[in-house]
């Protein structure tokens, strides 16, 4: 069996420290059975308060209406959308890293996938905010679900990608909780059969569905974990590909395009692998997970953000080329609201172009790829370029219209639209500090399940048979038989 497992000793230790079984559990479980940090409790004190502060500003946009926003004639959609499409993308990478790495066999998955998972979530909650609210009467939010109903002819358009982005983000919801739920019941067992608080041991007795850790739980745990997986693949790219129809659908210039399907998924994931960073990084240092979340873990991530930060470069210059060369007056209009620096808007163009296309080429050499305070400057750069990418799609193609007399003179948001986007980060930091405090943040059962594989004592135990002669070894292991 010890031959089954062998890794290459050129590739990197996973878990590093010496690590025994015992060791991983202790490590990962402590912050759970310990009292919160301080530094805990201050996070969790602004994240409260930057969820009260957009629970205010959705209380204003409800009782007063959408014209507590900016939005005018020619920009009808514009904070708010743009902040959904952001979120979305933000939980593209939980996907990609537990579903399409589990069927790819990757092994560097175990020490991110389960915060990844939990950031998917939390995101997608935070996207759904911003179209329900947008509805203004946000009472009549159920019309969107296709019910008999007793309102007349009044059906939903099955024609509107708006009405496709209702059951591609529920099913997405759906089917990342399932994943991510399955995945802590081993977990949540262990910290069950540890706890020696009665309320605590009642909590995750509940939580931990009767999981004993039976070979039959295994065998169901695992089938059930590669048809999650299964499904999932399809909805990492179906769900952006989706929200990119929202655009790209329509008939405007600078949405109605093809290159958006692939573009939006290249740059979700891109946008997605940044926060995970900027997330990991943070847990990493204040739970003391140095040894789980290696340096292994940040270049791999950092090899992903060059490839996709490539790819969506490829995009933005493809737009370029086909709004000249189709020659088409309105989409080259379009593009030049964007390129031409004498527009108001062009800044956001060119802070989108330097964050997403060049400062990613940085991660070309293995030394920065290694270096954690580039790598943290670097995701926050991510997806403040990410967020203005969605931003320059749908503002500067809609602030100029065919009317120049309705042209908007200078798109800004209100202090509400600013603070319904500022509650959804308190929506998501509560929850994911409430998930680091009362879940394990990082797998238990699936890095023990490396551990003899890609653990760094393990590693250097085997070391020695890549030197053998294979004469030298069949006899040795003769004799240990």
């Amino acid at each position: 069996m010890g031959l089954l497992r062998y890794e290459s000793q050129t590739r990197n230790p996973l878990v590093t420290g010496h690590k025994t079984y015992h060791q991983v559990t202790e490590d990962i479980v402590r912050p759970i059975e310990a009292k919160p940090s301080k530094l805990w409790k201050i996070g969790f004190t602004i994240s409260l308060f930057l969820l009260s502060f957009g629970a205010y500003s959705v209380y204003r946009d409800v009782v007063y209406g959408i014209g507590q926003w900016n939005l005018n004639k020619t920009v009808g959609w514009g904070w708010d959308i743009t902040n959904f499409v952001w979120w979305v993308g933000i939980g593209h990478a939980g996907t990609l890293i537990s579903a399409i790495l589990l069927l790819f066999r990757q092994g560097w998955r175990t020490g991110v996938n389960r915060a990844a998972e939990a950031m998917t979530i939390f995101a997608v909650m935070c996207a759904g905010q911003f179209p329900i609210f947008h509805m203004g009467r946000v009472w009549n939010a159920f019309f969107v679900l296709p019910y008999p109903n007793t309102r007349g002819p009044l059906w939903v358009n099955f024609n509107s990608p708006l009405l496709w982005d209702v059951f591609a983000i529920s099913t997405y919801f759906t089917v990342s909780l399932l994943f991510w739920y399955a995945g802590l019941l081993p977990d949540l067992a262990t910290v069950r059969d540890r706890a020696k608080e009665k309320w605590r041991k009642r909590m995750y007795g509940v939580l931990s569905f009767g999981w004993t850790g039976s070979t039959k739980h295994w065998q169901r745990h695992e089938s059930l974990s590669l048809v999650l997986a299964g499904l999932s693949t399809p909805l990492v790219l179906s769900v952006h590909t989706i929200v990119s129809f929202d655009f790209a659908t329509s008939v405007i210039p600078g949405w109605h395009t093809t290159i958006f399907p692939p573009y939006f998924v290249a740059g979700a994931i891109f946008s997605g692998f940044a926060m995970v960073q900027t997330l990991l990084l943070i847990v990493r240092k204040v739970l003391s997970l140095e040894d789980y979340i290696t340096l292994e873990h940040i270049e791999v991530m950092n090899k992903v953000i060059v490839l996709t930060g490539s790819i969506v470069g490829i995009a933005y210059i493809t737009e370029l080329f086909i709004s000249w060369y189709g020659q088409n007056p309105y989409e080259a209009a379009a593009f030049r609201n964007r390129w031409d620096i004498t527009t108001p808007l062009a800044w956001s163009y060119y802070l989108m172009m330097s964050c997403n296309v060049l400062s990613p080429q940085i991660f070309w050499f293995r030394k920065m790829r290694r270096n954690i305070t580039v790598t943290f400057f670097m995701s926050i750069i991510v997806n403040v370029g990410m967020w203005f990418e969605r931003f320059v799609i749908i503002v500067t193609s809609i602030y100029r219209d065919y009317l120049p007399s309705s042209w908007s003179t200078y798109y800004r948001p209100t202090i509400w639209e600013v603070g319904f986007y500022m509650g959804t980060f308190g929506l998501f930091f509560t929850c994911f500090f409430l998930f680091s405090k009362f879940f394990p943040v990082i797998a238990i059962a699936e890095i023990k399940h490396i551990l003899k594989k890609s653990g760094e004592s393990y590693k250097e135990g085997v070391g020695g048979i890549e030197t053998q002669a294979p004469e030298e070894f069949a006899h040795e292991q003769a004799h240990a038989h």
